[in-house]
């Protein structure tokens, strides 16, 4: 076929040609005809090139001169941009081709690729103008997309309005209706907001740059779109045009709005509990006013001391008692009851009042008193631990019983230890707990402490166990304290508040005497 082909024309402007195309930084190429012998064009070779003129496969202008239009790219031919060539080739006028797509069968290039093409016939043969629509046109998409963006201009002389895709999406609205115009966009902005548009424009009116969110009515649903508008002026500084960006962030205003809420709703249940804490704490005071200091009852030196827990909202139900009865002996008792808040407090009360009410009607048997601690609390669906006491001054006995309670500790002569374990189920867990009772005697000197919980357990990497062995540690530590400055010791050692749990203390040490009686 080579053998075939004539000269073309314009083969004698080639080298001016291509030194004024080697100049142009821009896509574009010369083409010259290539004919049979009766003269019919049935190629077209690419003659010159601009210095920009890469095409889709990466080859430079230099690298494809002097081939043809079939060889470089065959599916070209037959199509409408083989036929705009011949056709601006035939009768000398421009022609175009907006969007033309051009499909490639090559592995490693793009299979689809949209061009802005321009052909004029000059010097005998077509100069082909070409920008590449595709890779920008893909990357503004995606930024749109990823983004939720869209973005329009307004000409405010001629009232057109340009959209981006994502304005389409943003709007749900088909591109084949063609953007919406001033009028329409405004009638979507729900009425409260109308006040901002307004706003926007006295901004626009000043040359500054207006951002803010509106509300906008789109289906069956509601918008929040942030709008980012500034104009171009005329060379007398009158507005021409304004160029607009959209956002939608209807997804993070509502959000946004949900968090204001939970944290509104957080607020007033915090309030609430606050009060309750309150409430729950003042009825503890008036429940069981705390000794300021140790007191006395017949042989025995008392110490309270109650802590409530680090955390505002944790008041519990922990509570103490003790009860100087008329034959001589002391009723002691501490408990905890399950829970935190005023339910805790109102239960602790119960528990509280009914133990004195039943030691004051002469019931001094600590498995008897704790039955019925358990039947009360099973009338109030609550559940608590406890330990009742009776101390003895005739011979110096302590005998006990336990619902579910941490043991006591019992200190004498440096040594400390836990007083014999006695079983018994925590109080309201069942109707058929029975109780039982232990006895240990007592020596002058001797320190017995009750405590609940709180004392011992402790977050933060602390068991239960080793809060425990220091606590009796330092009990244990003071035998060398003088006895007139043993409890106010003591009171130091048990004076860290718990994080998490209010903490009761009941520490009793025996008299070497007789001394008066009395209760709290």
């Amino acid at each position: 076929m080579a053998s075939d082909l004539s000269p073309p024309a314009g083969e004698a402007m080639l080298p001016i040609v291509r030194e004024l195309l080697s100049g142009i930084p821009a896509g574009c190429t010369w083409l010259l005809p290539v004919t049979d012998a009766t003269g019919a064009v049935i190629d077209f070779r690419l003659a010159a090139a601009g210095a920009a003129a890469q095409d889709i496969g990466g080859r430079a202008g230099d690298a494809r001169l002097g081939q043809t239009v079939a060889q470089l790219y065959p599916t070209v031919i037959g199509g409408p941009l083989w036929k705009l060539y011949h056709q601006v080739f035939a009768d000398g006028r421009p022609g175009s081709l907006s969007g033309f797509e051009h499909q490639e069968q090559r592995s490693g290039v793009a299979a689809l690729t949209r061009f802005d093409i321009s052909v004029h016939r000059v010097c005998g043969g077509l100069l082909v103008w070409w920008n590449r629509l595709d890779e920008a046109q893909r990357r503004l998409e995606q930024t749109e997309l990823l983004g939720n963006l869209g973005w329009g201009e307004y000409d405010l002389i001629t009232g057109q309005v340009a959209w981006s895709p994502g304005m389409y999406r943003i709007f749900e609205r088909d591109p084949a209706a063609g953007p919406m115009t001033r009028a329409e966009q405004t009638a979507l902005i729900v009425a409260e907001d109308q006040q901002l548009r307004e706003a926007a424009w006295q901004l626009l009116d000043t040359g500054m740059v207006s951002d803010l969110t509106i509300r906008v009515r789109v289906g069956d649903g509601v918008k929040h779109l942030r709008l980012l508008a500034n104009t171009a002026n005329d060379a007398e500084g009158h507005p021409v045009k304004i160029y607009g960006v959209v956002q939608d962030v209807t997804a993070p205003e509502t959000s946004r709005s949900a968090v204001e809420q939970l944290r509104g709703e957080l607020r007033s249940k915090e309030l609430s509990m606050l009060a309750e804490h309150r409430l729950a704490g003042q009825l503890q005071q008036i429940i069981q006013p705390l000794p300021a200091a140790p007191f006395t009852l017949g042989r025995l030196q008392v110490l309270v001391r109650y802590l409530p827990a680090e955390s505002t909202l944790q008041v519990g139900g922990d509570w103490f008692h003790t009860l100087a009865l008329r034959d001589g002996r002391v009723v002691l008792a501490i408990g905890d009851a399950v829970g935190h808040g005023l339910a805790a407090a109102t239960a602790m009360a119960h528990l509280r009042y009914s133990l004195q009410a039943w030691a004051r009607i002469g019931i001094g048997d600590p498995p008897q008193l704790l039955a019925h601690l358990n039947e009360l609390c099973l009338q109030l669906g609550t559940t608590a631990t406890a330990i009742v006491a009776i101390f003895d001054p005739a011979d110096l006995t302590l005998r006990w019983a336990r619902a579910g309670h941490p043991l006591p500790l019992h200190t004498r002569n440096g040594a400390t230890a836990a007083l014999p374990r006695v079983d018994g189920i925590l109080l309201g867990a069942t109707a058929e707990a029975v109780y039982t009772d232990a006895a240990v005697g007592l020596h002058p000197g001797d320190l017995v402490v009750f405590f609940t919980d709180g004392l011992i357990e402790r977050r933060g990497g602390t068991t239960s166990d080793d809060s425990l062995q220091n606590l009796i540690a330092n009990l244990s530590a003071l035998k060398s304290t003088p006895d007139s400055q043993l409890l106010a010791r003591l009171s130091e050692l048990v004076s860290k508040p718990s994080t998490f749990d209010d903490t009761c203390v009941l520490a009793i040490r025996v008299l070497p005497g007789e001394a008066a009686s009395g209760a709290t």
